[in-house]
Order: C-alpha cells, then structure tokens, then sequence
C-alpha cells in the first residue's frame, strides 16, 4: 500500500521531513566562532551531533512513558553531552509526581552516589535545552542511603511517606537523575532498575499522536544542544572564553548543593609547543577533573588520559598535584592529553569531604617542562603508560558493563 491510503500518513510524513530538515539546520551549527576551523574540531562537533541523534528517539519516545519508567544511560563512552564527566556514570528516568516508583539495586563500589529527583523547567532566557534545566526538588546520597548486609537496596519515589530509602514527588516532578563517581579503576558500578509499583498492564502500542509528539520533542532536542552548545556555559555558567587558561573562581550554588558537587570549568587554548601547568594542593574529598571538546564533551576517556582522581594521580614531594595539559606524551605520570585539539575546557569538580582547592594554571614551552615541575616529578616509561591506558580500558568497561 502507497503512501496517502492510511489515515495518519499525511501527518506522519510531514512531521518526519520537519524533523530532517531541523536536523540538517543543526548539523549546519558545527560551524560556530567558539569552533576552530580544523578538520579535528569540526569532525569533534558534527561527532557530537551524531552521538545525540542516536538517543534522541530512547529520550522522546522509547522511555517517554512515564507509567512504564526505565532508566536510561545518558551519557557513555559513546555519547557525551552536557559537560559530562569522565569519572561519572549518568542514569536518568522519565517519571510523574502521580506514581509511585521503586528503585531497587546493589549499591557497587562506586565513591559518590546520587539520586536525585528532578522537577519543572523554568522559563525564560538561561534554561538549558531539554532534557536539562531542571529544578532539583529532593536528593539520597550514598550516606544516607539504607542498604542490606548483602549490599541490596530499594528506593521509593514518591507516594506517602515511607521509613527508610524515600524520595518525595510533587506535581511538577519529571524525571530521576542518578550519577555515580568513581575514583580507583576496580571500583564496581551500583546496578540499578526502576518499577511502577502499581503497574497491571503491559505498555501500550505507540499510536499516531505519540509518535508525533516525539517526532517534535526530538527535533527540539538536537536543535536545542547544537544551539546552546558550547554557548550556553560562556553566556550563564561563568565559563571566560576572553581569558582562557585560567580558572573562574569556584561558585557553589543552592542546585550544586542538592547535586552533591562543587564544580568550576577553564576554558583552554594552547598552542603547538605549549603546555598548561594545573597545580592545586592535594586535599580531601573526591575531586575530579575532565577534559573536553569544544563543544563540552569528554573527551576519549575509555582509551586516553583525559581524566583524573585522587587515587590515579601522582602527588609531588611539596603536597602538590601537578596536572601537564599537552598536546602529546611529556612522559610524567600526570598527563592530560588533548587529542590534538587546540581548544577545549577542563572541567574541575569536589564531592563528598573536605573543600575544594584553589587551582593554579600557568602556560609553558613543552620543551621547558622538566625546568618548569620539581625534579621528582613522578615519570612513566612508554611501557608505564600502555599498562595505564589498559588499566582505563579495564576499569571503563566494568563501570559500563561493557564486554
């Protein structure tokens, strides 16, 4: 049968050839000023395109339902948005403040756990495109967290109020966020999954309307990250594209506080022959940092250097951690490398005890390093630094289950 002899092909089709062509206007914004013009930093941004397309359709319509809620993995080694996190593992759940949910899992290794509940989207100008922006409305951390002798637990989301693991709803909640940070490479994800309790009915058959609702709710999706990435930190999130190499002051925010987190991000551009120098006091609590693209994706955490922790850095003999940012292999312990990109951000942020440092950069010639670090600056040999690259390959897999 052709097209015109079902009822809804009409607007099916019309709905479909809106999408591609809001696609196509979004594909033409890889080439944004914040951008440079090479092949790598191009590639870098229609990449990051690509990778949200293929979760646009999971996010719109395969656990849209929120009747039927399923947690979904937001970012990963193959997709990266929102100035993810290398160390982080992100989940989120479509769900109402109508229903009562259970989360049950195993609570893992994993340093920091957060749940939280997330609400409404505000209006207005400075509201990240969807499905960011919320509002978070309650929050479990792991040390709060009630959990059984055989590491099992079980979370209530909304409903009345219960004893034990329990979140409340109201009217305007729209989705569970779960971040997980990890630190060492052995540390085991927690291993979650979320239920209606009340469900007595399989889910229903997308119909007509629910494929067009999603067919419009994708489109503002990719519209909206090619769009408001990477503008959206140098407009609303403190992020100086003017003075670059340096770090903004940290600014914790009544939402970082119920996020669990403290976070700052530099903006860096470094030239061939350049290095950046990090340089902070080793302290307490879980920090991490994360390198990005320009448009404010991590970089190739599962096979390359581009994340740090307290437990995989090297500490210099004075107390300080000394973080080298270049372009290629300096051959000390602590390397960020770039990928040969010449602009890009570092992403700093502090969980769990302690304070977060004041976090010192400086700009040096490559060839000038060793003159630059203390003498006893840990090194690696090209031997040291493939088992590394193995030991991140091993560690990424087991947190996202990878084969």
């Amino acid at each position: 049968m052709g097209f015109g002899e079902g009822p809804d092909d009409a607007a099916l089709r019309q709905a479909w050839s809106h999408f591609c062509a809001r696609l196509d206007a979004a594909g033409e914004l890889i080439f944004k000023d914040h951008n440079p013009v090479s092949g790598v930093h191009r590639v870098d941004a229609l990449r990051f395109l690509t990778q949200n397309l293929g979760q646009a359709f999971d996010l719109a319509l395969e656990t849209r339902d929120t009747r039927y809620p399923a947690l979904h993995a937001f970012c990963g080694p193959n997709r990266k948005l929102g100035g993810d996190c290398a160390d982080f593992t992100y989940q989120q759940a479509w769900i109402d403040g109508a229903s009562t949910y259970r989360i049950v899992g195993e609570r893992g290794g994993a340093r920091f756990l957060n749940i939280t509940v997330q609400g409404a989207r505000p209006d207005g100008p400075g509201v990240l495109h969807e499905p960011f922006g919320d509002v978070p409305e309650a929050n479990l951390s792991a040390d709060r967290l009630v959990v059984a002798d055989d590491g099992t637990f079980e979370v209530f989301l909304g409903g009345p109020e219960r004893q034990g693991n329990w979140l409340p709803t109201t009217s305007g909640s729209r989705k569970v966020f779960i971040r997980q940070g990890f630190d060492s490479w052995d540390e085991q994800p927690a291993r979650l999954r979320i239920e209606r309790v009340d469900m007595d009915s399989p889910r229903p058959v997308p119909s007509t309307g629910t494929m067009l609702e999603a067919i419009s709710w994708a489109g503002d999706f990719v519209t909206g990250l090619m769009h408001d990435w990477p503008d959206f930190p140098f407009t609303y999130g403190g992020v100086d594209a003017e003075h670059p190499n340096q770090f903004p002051a940290l600014d914790v925010t009544g939402a970082d506080a119920k996020r669990g987190r403290a976070a700052t991000n530099m903006h860096w551009q470094l030239a061939a022959g350049e290095a950046l120098i990090v340089e902070f006091a080793a302290h307490d609590g879980l920090w991490m940092l994360t390198n990005m693209g320009v448009f404010f994706n991590s970089m190739d955490f599962l096979y390359r250097p581009v994340s740090y922790t307290p437990s995989r850095t090297a500490v210099d003999s004075d107390g300080k951690v000394r973080l080298i940012l270049a372009h290629d292999d300096p051959g000390y312990h602590n390397w960020i490398d770039t990928q040969g990109f010449e602009r890009g951000n570092l992403t700093y942020r502090h969980m769990l005890a302690g304070r977060p440092a004041p976090l010192a950069t400086r700009v040096v010639k490559r060839a000038a390093l060793a003159a630059e670090l203390p003498a006893e600056s840990v090194t690696v040999t090209a031997q040291l630094r493939i088992a590394q690259m193995w030991a991140r390959f091993d560690g990424i897999r087991r947190r996202y289950a990878l084969l």
